[in-house]
Parts: C-alpha cells; structure tokens; sequence
C-alpha cells in the first residue's frame, strides 16, 4: 500500500528558491517535495486520503546542514571531563581531580575544552595535572584541538622525554630547563593518540547515534565530516542497518590518499545517504594556540616565542604537490587554514594545481543568496574556516571557485583573543561579507566539538556577531554581517553546492528531497538577538517525520 502523500500548510514555508521564495503550502510524496505554492494548488496535487501538519503559523525550512562538525568526536567528546567555560585553572584541577578519583587505577583520564586564554593566559603544566590524577594518564584537548594538555604518565606511556625532538608541523611545549612541559601542540599530539586505547566500532555507533538524535531535535539533517576512518566504517554500518538519521558527506584523512586512488575512490562516491568529499588538509593551526600562519607575527606574544608568524603544517612545495595530486585525480581538497599567511599558501597551491589540471573539478561561482541556483554535479575544492584573510585575497575565493566553509560561531568566540593577537587585522578576520559579496559560496558549520554545534546559535553569529549576552554592543566588525536569508543560504543551499548535490537537497523545491524542518515559531518575528533560542518541533527526513515536540 502506497504511503499517504502529506500535505504542509497555515504557515510560512521558506523554500530559499528564488522561484518560490516563500510559499504558505508544500505536498510531500514518498521522500520528494511534489508541490509547494498557493493552498488549492497544491491540494490539487494530492492523491486522496493524505495526511496534514497544520503548520499553526510557525516556519518551515529546509532541513539544515552543518558543513562542519566532527562526527565521532564530538560524540566521544561529550563522555569526557568538560572543560569548557572553566574559569581558573583551580576549577579545572578541581574537575579532573573529581573525575579522576571514579576511574580504574589505570585508565585514561580523556577530557577536552579548557582554554588558557580564560586563565590570565596562564599555560598548564603537567606537574599540575600529576596532582590531580593519581598517576593515571591524562590527555585534555584544548577547546581548539590543536594543543592538549597532558601529565607525565602520558607522556612516559608516547615515548615523549625531555630529549624528544619536535616533530614535523608540531612543537613539545617546554618549561624554562628545556624539560617538557606538559603542553603539546599541533602533531605533537599524534603520539598520544598513538597510545590512547581505541574505542570498538560498535561503540562508535552507539556514541553516534545518540549525537544523531539529538541533530533531528534540532533542524540538522545533512553534516560534512572531517574525520578518519573509524568515523566512516561506524557511519557505513549504520547506513548498513537502515539506522543511520542524517545524510553525511566524508572527506578523506590525508593519510588515505595513496589508498583512494590505489582503488580508484574519487570525490563524490556514494549515495544520497554517504558521499565521499574531499581530501582533508591542514595547512596551519589555530588562532587560539597561537599556530594560525601568519604574514606578520602575533602581537603580545613573549619575546622568546617559538613560532612568532605560527605553525605552518608543511612547507609550501609540499602543500603543493599534495594537492595538485588530489586534484589531478578527481579528488577534490579540503583544507583547513586559519591565517592569512596559510589561506593564501592554499589559495596559490590550488590555483596552480587547476592550471596543471584544468577539467576535473568545476571552477564556475554560482551568484548570490536570491539570485539563481546554478547546479554543480561535481565537489568543489573548499578552505575549511578561511578567518583571517589577506584583503588581496578575497576575490580569490570566487575566481578560483573555493568554497569558504566558515564557523561563524568561531567568530564570536574569539572575539577578544582575536582583538589581542591581531589588532587591525581584524578587519579582514571572519569576513563573510566581502566573501559574499566577492561571489564566493559560503558553507556554514560550527567546528563542534571546538564550539556548539547548534545550528541556531551559529545563525544568530552570523546575522549579529555578538555573543547570546549581546557583547559587543552593535556587533564585532558589524560590516561584516549577514542577512538573516544569507545566513539560512549559508546552513542550506552553500553546504548543498559544496557537496555537489544541489539538485536534490538545500532549498524546497519540487522533485528535491524532503528533509524538512518546522520551526517552534514564526521566524520573521522573532527578533535577531533572539535567534540562539529558536528550536524545532518537526523534522521530516527523506519524507518520514524522524522528530516531533
């Protein structure tokens, strides 16, 4: 028996095709949109014995994306010591101390979130974190994921000793004697993880899932993920079992490469449930560790800093090389840059890599939020945060079709840390204004587990750049804001171009898929300082209501 087609009314239905706009019904058959337009319409259209949800006046909208998140981390990250928003480093010993003392004698303690910047800028040391653990090993990821804090036990357990020279694109942080300090930056972190006990794939599933049920709470039906393998053999296993609730586009680990293209996996691969993306770079570090690449150097940073312009994660030929041989390959690049110094590196290896390699990957900008909706089949080349940029470089990103996947819950968050190192940088520092108005694509993500991965408080970022208290007053940068369509473009149709699947998914429109959300209100009422509040009562995924208050 066919399944009842479903009838969507009584509210505004926010389609963000500029050829409906905004329309106040939409008719669902199996898992496509059939009809979206006036009432009798689209009434016209259903088959008899349908179904309706009267929408009672709240919003309608595409299912939101988020362009990136970090799937299984984020996941393993919220059964860890929380550490995020802890004020002192008192508070934080505290914390792991308690957490600490319930743990088998042995055992890992895993914990993420702390930020030196809330603490007088204060580095942590390892003797500290002794004190508190009870000889257990202890591995904290810094709120940015490019530095951890780490006691002796684990450095013991990594092989790392006061003699340990500093790997390639990462530094041991170390004490005044030169003895290690408990701090570890950038792929200096890989000999822990290289020890830290590997959780099973079934476990993986499960850690997803529950994070998964929690995205249909919230309006979140499609993610981009850079992450590794585990990640993608637990989401392939889901998918496997019918039991995978979101749709994911993966991006390759770059140690995967040789692999890929050994058995011809390219960009693209998959379904409309698991896609493969691009190849996952870094070329830099953070802002918030102090390893960003610049041109210029850091302000306020101690004279004897190690890394005055930051940490490039490779040298310029070799960024090249890597991904003019993706590329080459129909294997499009995805690369993680925070500094100008590291955006433009990237924005020069691509550029040479598409003269080398002109066909596989498309190059056309499509135009702005409202003014059509090109389709690209294929995965474009995409600089994953794209913060602080050159203001040579802006127009860059349109010429050369780079997507700017931006965070714009990044930009509230640093905004102090942000003022400090950079000063009049600033300028150019999270500029999605100039990126959109230069042509560029705009995919819009939240980096969690380094930030909340709510959808609504990255929206309200965007169209405000103020933190939910409302500081600063009028907004960071407010020349740099989006529109309240813009920033819906950017969690919608800019993750959708980015993936290449435009033609099935990030607006409402007849023949697409119906990843729906209804909102818990009127949207156009609700006032922008507000927007981190908005919740969802419905969520449809391909046609089937996953989620309802």
């Amino acid at each position: 028996m066919a399944k009842p087609d479903l009838l969507l009314y009584g509210g505004p239905i926010i389609s963000l095709d500029p050829a409906v706009a905004t329309a106040p019904a939409l008719a669902v058959r199996d898992d496509r949109i059939l009809a979206i337009g006036d009432v009798a319409t689209v009434r016209a259209a259903l088959r008899p014995g349908y179904e309706t949800i009267d929408l009672r006046g709240r919003t309608a909208l595409p299912g939101l994306c988020d362009a990136h998140i970090h799937l299984l981390w984020t996941a393993q990250v919220a059964r860890q010591v929380n550490l995020d928003g802890v004020a002192s480093l008192e508070a934080a010993l505290e914390t792991v101390r308690l957490v600490a003392a319930t743990l088998p004698a042995d055992a890992w303690v895993l914990g993420h979130g702390w930020d030196h910047s809330r603490w007088n800028n204060r580095w942590p040391t390892a003797a500290e974190l002794d004190a508190v653990t009870g000889g257990r090993p202890a591995f904290l990821t810094r709120k940015d994921l490019h530095s951890a804090w780490v006691n002796h036990a684990a450095l013991q357990r990594a092989g790392i000793s006061d003699t340990t020279s500093d790997p390639e694109g990462g530094t041991i942080g170390r004490d005044h004697t030169g003895a290690a300090s408990g701090l570890l930056f950038e792929n200096a972190q890989k000999s822990i993880y290289a020890v830290l006990p590997q959780a099973s794939l079934a476990a993986n599933e499960r850690a997803i899932q529950g994070l998964i049920g929690q995205f249909q709470q919230s309006g979140i039906t499609s993610v981009h993920v850079p992450e590794g393998p585990d990640c993608l053999a637990a989401v392939q296993s889901l998918y496997g079992r019918g039991e995978l609730g979101v749709r994911v586009l993966h991006h390759l680990r770059m140690s995967g490469l040789d692999a890929a293209l050994e058995t011809g996996v390219r960009s693209g691969l998959g379904d409309l449930w698991v896609r493969i993306g691009g190849l996952k770079i870094f070329s830099d570090g953070s802002l918030g560790s102090h390893t960003a690449h610049m041109l210029k150097p850091f302000r306020h940073l101690p004279a004897d800093a190690t890394h005055p312009c930051g940490l490039p994660m490779m040298a310029p030929e070799e960024l090249q090389t890597l991904v003019a041989r993706a590329i080459g390959a129909g294997i499009s690049v995805t690369v993680h840059a925070i500094g100008d110094a590291a955006n433009r590196g990237v924005l020069d290896a691509i550029e040479a890599a598409m003269r080398q390699h002109p066909e596989p990957l498309p190059t056309t900008t499509p135009p702005l939020p409202g003014r059509g909706l090109p389709h690209l089949a294929l995965i474009p080349n995409r600089i994953e945060h794209a913060q602080i940029l050159h203001p040579a470089d802006l127009g860059r990103f349109a010429r050369l079709g780079v997507v700017a996947s931006i965070q714009p819950i990044h930009a509230t968050s640093d905004i102090d840390i942000a003022n400090d190192l950079l000063g009049g940088r600033c300028a150019t520092a999270y500029a999605w204004r100039a990126l959109l108005t230069s042509g560029a694509i705009l995919a819009c993500g939240s980096d969690a587990p380094v930030e909340s991965w709510s959808p609504w408080a990255g929206i309200q970022a965007a169209v405000t750049r103020q933190r939910p208290d409302g500081y600063p007053e009028g907004g960071w940068n407010p020349q740099e804001r989006l529109t309240l369509e813009e920033a819906l473009w950017g969690y919608t149709v800019g993750p959708a171009l980015a993936s290449g699947e435009l033609a099935g998914k990030g607006t409402l429109s007849v023949g697409k898929l119906a990843d729906i959300i209804v909102l818990d209100r009127d949207l156009s009422a609700t006032n922008p300082a507000d927007l981190h509040h908005v919740g969802t009562d419905i969520t449809l995924l391909n046609g089937q209501v996953v989620w309802e208050r």
